[in-house]
């Protein structure tokens, strides 16, 4: 590689995925703030990146035919870095669909799920004046997340790690385990918390996940600014 991919992040669960994978699979790189709650994930020059408006995405100026590609969409991109690097991605068809099962199910469980549960639990009730009315939410999103750590806790029962051996469904899956945030016990779920130390315990982990950490802010606190951030973040529709 002459260049360094470009990573379009912001230090959440999401963006966390893809520089731990960066980190691990020692791809050189350099970070490209998006900062989503001054609304920079809906700029023109981001949009023709990821036509969603969500960060991460990457562009990789040594595309597979030499030519720059973009790529958005978190798992998409770290299926795309897993070929790229060799690394942590099997290539033989039963290792691959292991472990395409388990990046598939935290992109389409574990994250939303558990963002939801964030999203009633942290930043509604600064949003929503009357509590009862975000009850159901808090309940259902909180106990749907319960539910899915006992799936990790009962996959791990006899395994270090979800497809076996350490890979980006691993990479995926742990940034969005955050039970403080979730309303959870993780002595609940021994085996699901021996995996947490064992992956938060390796050095590209910890480097991917305290990336850019100082430009976080708390968008559930009370101030003009973090009002502001939440209509960014929560009142968006069809253009």
């Amino acid at each position: 590689m002459t260049q360094p991919i470009e990573l379009w992040y912001w230090p959440t669960p999401n963006g966390w995925k893809i520089s731990i994978a960066l980190e691990e699979m020692g791809l050189p790189y350099e970070m490209k703030p998006v900062n989503i709650g001054a609304g920079e994930q809906f700029d023109a020059a981001f949009l023709a990146i990821s036509p969603n408006g969500r960060m991460p995405a990457i562009v990789d100026p040594d595309g597979p035919d030499g030519q720059p590609l973009s790529i958005f969409e978190s798992g998409a991109i770290l299926q795309y870095l897993g070929v790229k690097s060799g690394q942590f991605y099997p290539q033989d068809p039963r290792g691959k669909a292991e472990v395409d099962q388990w990046l598939f199910w935290q992109v389409g469980g574990l994250g939303p799920m558990a963002g939801q549960t964030h999203h009633f639990r942290q930043y509604a009730p600064a949003i929503v004046r009357h509590q009862r009315h975000i009850a159901y939410g808090v309940r259902r999103y909180t106990d749907e997340t319960h539910r899915l750590y006992g799936v990790m806790d009962r996959r791990l029962a006899d395994r270090d790690y979800l497809a076996g051996d350490y890979s980006i469904a691993d990479m995926a899956a742990w940034p969005w385990v955050l039970p403080q945030l979730q309303g959870q016990d993780l002595a609940e779920f021994p085996n699901l918390k021996a995996w947490m130390d064992r992956v938060g315990a390796r050095p590209a982990v910890i480097a991917g996940r305290a990336l850019g950490d100082e430009m976080r802010r708390n968008l559930a606190s009370s101030g003009k600014a973090a009002e502001t951030a939440r209509k960014v973040l929560f009142g968006q529709r069809a253009r």
